[in-house]
């Protein structure tokens, strides 16, 4: 879990996909105050025209859901690496750097711009 903890400690930043995603289910309120305070202190990414163009090319050459093409065309026009353990659904995009945080070995570097 380091590498998940080298990641969190950064300032997060995620697709505004993400915090829809994140918030969308009904929780305990111990559980959704942590997770309001996580997007709170996140930069979030909003669709841009930019993002939308990319969504558009990402669906048409592959077979994905649309949430996840817009994740992944924020990452990719931001040049965000994607931390995600869900690899097998972004895999085939061209471009898209991908790192699960729960993977033994995953390189992280400081340098790096991380999607969560």
């Amino acid at each position: 879990m380091k590498t998940v903890s080298l990641i969190v400690d950064q300032t997060p930043h995620i697709s505004v996909i993400s915090q829809i995603e994140v918030l969308r289910f009904n929780d305990t309120p111990e559980n959704e105050n942590v997770l309001i305070g996580f997007i709170n202190s996140s930069v979030i990414y909003s669709l841009t025209p930019g993002i939308v163009r990319r969504t558009i090319e990402i669906c048409k050459q592959s077979k994905i859901k649309l949430p996840d093409a817009i994740i992944a065309a924020t990452a990719l026009s931001e040049n965000f690496v994607l931390v995600t353990r869900n690899i097998d659904d972004f895999e085939l995009i061209a471009g898209l750097e991908l790192l699960n945080p729960w993977d033994n070995s995953p390189l992280i570097h400081e340098k790096l711009k991380y999607l969560i």
